[in-house]
């Protein structure tokens, strides 16, 4: 598996990031900086994140400067107020989870994946359809 995913657009070079899987409350942080469009403040975060998690701003500075460290993030002081810029897309980082759940869960085996998933339930005639579909496209690239 290729852990190494280009960095998005606003990011200081054209390097490529190491990922690693995130903490819960650092993956909560950056899922707000994805909900919105750069550049973000601190302030924007805690007010997002402050009044739905209950955090300090102390907590929110402290995840932000890991998420900076790790290569998730880039800030930029503008004047008194820090502004951040996702350096990983959120699709990216999705797809990346997603892979080390199967390979850790399902042998990197998309058949052991859909049937845990669906387990004792029948799937309908439109998720079969639609799985089908998928397929053939998987089949035609």
């Amino acid at each position: 598996m290729n852990n190494n995913i280009r960095q998005s657009e606003k990011s200081p070079a054209e390097t490529s990031v190491s990922l690693t899987k995130l903490p819960e409350t650092e993956f909560e942080v950056m899922s707000a900086v994805w909900k919105n469009t750069p550049p973000i403040t601190t302030a924007m975060l805690m007010n997002q994140l402050g009044n739905e998690k209950g955090w300090k701003l102390q907590t929110l500075i402290t995840l932000l400067n890991r998420l900076t460290e790790r290569g998730f993030l880039h800030s930029e002081k503008t004047g008194k107020e820090r502004t951040y810029y996702p350096c990983i897309k959120q699709e990216d980082y999705i797809q990346y989870e997603t892979n080390l759940f199967v390979e850790r869960y399902h042998a990197n085996s998309l058949f052991q994946l859909v049937s845990a998933f669906t387990g004792n339930n029948k799937l309908s005639k439109a998720e079969i359809d639609e799985l089908n579909t998928w397929l053939k496209n998987q089949e035609e690239e």
